[in-house]
């Protein structure tokens, strides 16, 4: 199956074809890490609209989503995933753990609290 464009209809076996858990992971696990992306989501929605920054969950979760998928499938679903409005707040998260280079996503202009916040850790 072509990947190049993953949508909702292929993203599963996407998911799926990059998922590596080295602890031998169940498919509950393999559910349970696809639902970090929309807890990210959740939590981005949180900040943009309370402007409390939960920065050290998100980290946690984009860890974990970034170990267990890859950084390149990674990527990709959450290109799928987040909204435009979204991108502002995670691509300094990904710059700061170094998933991302700084041209990544270069049109993307990073939110200045985020960024000040990550500064901080």
């Amino acid at each position: 199956m072509n990947f190049e464009n993953i949508n909702e209809h292929n993203v599963m076996l996407f998911a799926a074809k990059h998922y590596h858990n080295p602890l031998g992971a169940s498919s509950e696990d393999f559910y349970e890490d696809l639902k970090r992306f929309t807890y990210v989501k959740r939590l981005v929605n949180k900040y943009l609209q309370a402007k409390d920054l939960p920065d050290r969950l998100i980290l946690n979760h984009l860890i974990v989503i970034f170990n267990v998928f890859g950084p390149q499938p990674a990527c990709k679903i959450l290109e799928l995933k987040l909204d435009d409005e979204h991108w502002p707040v995670i691509k300094p998260f990904l710059i700061f753990l170094r998933y991302i280079e700084n041209t990544k996503y270069a049109e993307i202009h990073m939110n200045k609290n985020v960024v000040e916040a990550l500064r901080k850790i």
